[in-house]
């Protein structure tokens, strides 16, 4: 997992559901946990574009339900400002379901867009990804 060049915004904080963009079996996810988050005492702990979670599946397939995964973030509706300047923002907030900490896929279609600071910092996540904006 490599570095990111520009300061996301961390739109999604814990306990947010968000969709998942993959065809892994799960539909809905709830965000738990932010690995490597760093914040001052008190604070909730928040994801943006590129960060890896810990999530619980809420709905989808029967045998992914009530199971905790590492998801990655690769859209999100709060613009982010890249480092060249520019405002990105997307229609949803969507993850992608991981196998293993090192970013292996676990689904092997993505639907959508994915966000070039997730295939910079992912790049297995980039290999499936079929639009990256």
């Amino acid at each position: 997992m490599k570095a990111l060049k520009s300061r996301i915004t961390r739109s999604l904080p814990s306990q947010a559901e968000v969709l998942t963009c993959d065809n892994s079996g799960a539909k809905v996810l709830k965000i738990f946990s932010v690995k490597g988050h760093n914040t001052v005492r008190g604070r909730y702990p928040a994801a943006g574009i590129g960060d890896l979670v810990l999530a619980s599946v809420k709905k989808g397939k029967l045998e992914m339900r009530k199971t905790v995964v590492l998801a990655v973030i690769v859209r999100q509706k709060k613009e982010f400002r890249r480092a060249d300047g520019t405002r990105v923002k997307f229609e949803d907030n969507a993850a992608v379901v991981l196998k293993d900490e090192k970013g292996n896929p676990k689904g092997t279609i993505f639907k959508g867009p994915i966000a070039k600071e997730v295939a910079e910092r992912w790049p297995a996540v980039a290999k499936v990804a079929s639009i990256v904006v």
